[in-house]
């Protein structure tokens, strides 16, 4: 039986803080879930909250603040997060992702959550961004 946990967040750096909070909770009710996997997948999930947190734009007919709902669900054979959010499609192709430069002041976060895990992917659903965060449990 699978567990989760949903959140409505602000795309708010105040807020990757109460992601963190909910992630915590997660663990506490699957205490299965071995301590490498729980590393990998929040650091990823952490890095693509972020990312959308400082790149993304507000819609222009939409809210004041974004929003990014967050949904974490933990079975037998995976850790997963969904994120959906309402700003602007993300201008990104994952496929192209690479790790800069040494002396690059920024752009490892992407990366790095697409190192970290199974599987990261992005689509444009809709007037939503959804970007979902898959790490294999046992893998």
């Amino acid at each position: 039986m699978a567990t989760a946990r949903e959140v409505v967040l602000e795309a708010r750096p105040e807020d990757i803080d109460v992601l963190q909070d909910v992630v915590a909770d997660l663990w506490e009710s699957e205490p299965g879930v071995a301590d490498t996997e729980r590393m990998r997948f929040e650091m990823a999930l952490v890095e693509i909250f972020t990312n959308v947190v400082e790149h993304s734009e507000r819609a222009q007919h939409g809210p004041p603040r974004r929003r990014v709902a967050v949904t974490l669900t933990v079975d037998d054979d995976r850790v997963q997060a969904v994120l959906v959010d309402d700003g602007r499609p993300a201008a990104v192709d994952l496929s192209s992702v690479t790790m800069p430069d040494a002396d690059a002041t920024s752009g490892r976060g992407l990366a790095l959550a697409i190192s970290a895990v199974d599987d990261v992917s992005y689509e444009r659903d809709g007037d939503r961004n959804r970007w979902t965060v898959t790490c294999r449990r046992g893998s």
